[in-house]
């Protein structure tokens, strides 16, 4: 009987087949890699020597930036290193881990916003119990539970993948490991497995994207009763939340929301919730907010004061 589990490795196509192209794209994406890492760690280092940033909400942002420096890790290397490659290939098991902590830690990310938005609804609509709702001891559990939700989502997604047969083609037309390609390459029929990924991811991408959204409209509509200065402070803070949050959904909801179908444009669409959004997260919260901006001033005349010493 044939062994319908005989590949071991899969072959990447990446972005572009034209070699000119792709070291033009090794430079560009390294140096993309590096903004993200060295802005997202400059976000947490912030939060966490800054007495100014002890709020819920900054305590939140520095979680969400070390979880954008490991999501984008999780396919980065792999694609910056690919493009030098003249075989991008990677292991079965490989292919597995990368496709597992993908989607731990975009799973993560998902239940982060959502955890982030409900702190804007109590911060502006119940501006007198916020101390209290948002204890030290709640902003740890909804924390936990995130890293929680992102484990659960991630090990249904690899549950589902991860016994498929594979018994040729090899060739995945991506530049990382994710359920819909591999799906086109297993030799069973997936329809009914596509479905359930189809409501694990995307019904989950587009629940939380309403649920933020219509969050996002009640607190919009309960600033109207507050001063113009108020207003306008919680304008720029909602406002630089509902950007990433359109910056991430968006493409996640394209990808996911379609059963067992892929598009060639899809790892394209792909770059903007693994790279552009993480790459966007530290300008779009910092450059938007006087008292991160005041923090890292703070932060990096102290670093220059040691140095002189």
């Amino acid at each position: 009987m044939a062994d319908t589990h005989n590949v071991t490795e899969f072959i990447f196509l990446g972005l572009s087949p034209n070699r000119d192209m792709q070291r033009a794209c090794f430079v560009l994406f390294l140096l993309l890699y590096t903004a993200i890492v060295l802005g997202n760690f400059l976000i947490v280092l912030t939060v966490m020597t800054s007495s100014k940033l002890a709020s819920p909400m900054y305590f939140f942002l520095s979680y969400l930036s070390f979880v954008e420096i490991c999501y984008s890790s999780t396919t980065a290397p792999k694609l910056i290193s690919d493009l030098l490659a003249e075989r991008k290939a990677i292991s079965r098991w490989g292919c597995m881990t990368q496709l597992f902590f993908i989607h731990f830690f975009g799973g993560t990310e998902i239940f982060l916003l959502t955890v982030m938005a409900y702190d804007r609804y109590v911060a502006i609509c119940k501006p007198l119990n916020y101390t209290s709702i948002m204890n030290r001891q709640l902003c740890a559990v909804l924390v936990g539970t995130a890293w929680v939700g992102g484990f659960v989502h991630s090990f249904a997604q690899i549950l589902l993948v991860f016994h498929l047969p594979f018994c040729g083609p090899n060739v995945i037309d991506h530049y990382f490991c994710d359920v819909q390609p591999l799906l086109r390459l297993a030799c069973v029929d997936t329809w009914l497995i596509g479905l359930l990924i189809v409501s694990n991811a995307g019904i989950l991408s587009l629940i939380t994207f309403v649920v933020l959204v219509a969050s996002y409209v009640v607190i919009l509509l309960h600033l109207r009763t507050r001063s113009s200065e108020g207003r306008r402070k919680a304008l720029s803070t909602c406002g630089s939340h509902i950007t990433v949050v359109l910056l991430y959904f968006g493409p996640c909801i394209f990808i996911y929301l379609r059963p067992s179908t892929t598009l060639s444009m899809d790892k394209f669409v792909a770059v903007f919730y693994t790279v552009i959004t993480p790459l966007l997260n530290p300008v779009i919260y910092s450059l938007r907010n006087a008292e991160v901006k005041k923090a890292m001033k703070k932060l990096w005349i102290k670093t220059m004061k040691v140095d002189e010493k």
